[in-house]
């Protein structure tokens, strides 16, 4: 008898590691068009641009990433990128090169609605000013069937703050929503100090937090420390997004932030994006996804 969708989430283990490849690839199950429930997809630090070691195949990651994202049985709701777009220069004229690079490598993905957000090597020598003429706005809002996205930028300032500004609009945002709102943060840096010797934090993330706090649905989807990490403040989840160019060890495990070396015996060890189930009552459901040797 075949498996439902949360049959197989079951043996297969919430955020384990699931092989895309193959004649059996794990998907969310369709939902109806009136559904509150829905899926999406969440990439990060592509790095584009990057070059040498530990990783290769640089060149090959991200076409693999949107080539499984396009054989997925069920397409998802939307594609969010959660910034490291690309990797970065100081040569502004490259920037821009490699932007428009994966500008055009993404429009190969079969899903129309991709958002993107910029991350400190797509932002912070410039503020986001080459990001910006390629991808619009770098902190955003916007609802899908039921959940209020919002998309904060802790990268464009050099120092890794959000800023005075931005804090401003992330309130009267949460002021416009209902008190039993589903939200879900979108940033590139960890709000909470996670690891701040290694820039693993956001510089006022704990002010957007206490904005936050107040709200009883939050749950926060991250990249930027190139693996997956989960952890609560309070009563707000923080799932941080494997990378798809090199991952990085766990913080504090080493002396330096230093990328894992390459494994030719296993290739892509460590990359990878996620699909996340948003179901009611409040609950999402991650599943991670390896970039896997074609």
């Amino acid at each position: 008898m075949p498996l439902d969708r949360r049959q197989f989430l079951k043996l297969a283990g919430i955020g384990g590691a699931v092989l895309v490849s193959g004649c059996a690839r794990p998907t969310a199950t369709p939902y109806a068009a009136d559904s509150d429930e829905f899926f999406f997809v969440q990439l990060s630090d592509t790095h584009w641009g990057f070059r040498g070691a530990p990783n290769p195949e640089a060149e090959n990651t991200l076409p693999k990433a949107i080539a499984a994202v396009n054989a997925l049985a069920t397409p998802p709701d939307f594609v969010v990128f959660t910034g490291d777009l690309t990797h970065t220069t100081d040569d502004p004229k490259e920037r821009r090169r490699r932007l428009a690079q994966f500008k055009d490598m993404v429009s190969q993905l079969k899903v129309k609605d991709v958002r993107f957000m910029p991350g400190e090597h797509d932002g912070s020598l410039d503020r986001s000013e080459a990001f910006q003429e390629f991808f619009g706005a770098t902190h955003f809002a916007f609802d899908h069937k039921g959940v209020h996205f919002v998309a904060l930028d802790n990268v464009s300032d050099p120092a890794a703050r959000i800023g005075e500004e931005q804090l401003a609009w992330l309130k009267r945002d949460l002021d416009a929503q209902p008190a039993d709102a589903r939200i879900v943060v979108l940033t590139h840096r960890p709000l909470f100090p996670l690891y701040p010797q290694w820039d693993w934090a956001t510089g006022d993330g704990e002010r957007a937090l206490e904005l936050l706090m107040p709200r009883r649905n939050v749950t926060v989807f991250y990249g930027h420390i190139h693996q997956e990490h989960h952890f609560k403040t309070a009563h707000i989840e923080h799932h941080a997004a494997k990378s798809l160019i090199f991952p990085l060890p766990a913080p504090g495990s080493q002396p330096r932030r230093a990328p894992l070396a390459w494994d030719p015996a296993n290739p892509y060890r460590g990359l990878g994006f996620r699909q996340v189930e948003a179901e009611k009552p409040v609950e999402y459901k991650i599943t991670e996804l390896p970039v896997v040797k074609a």
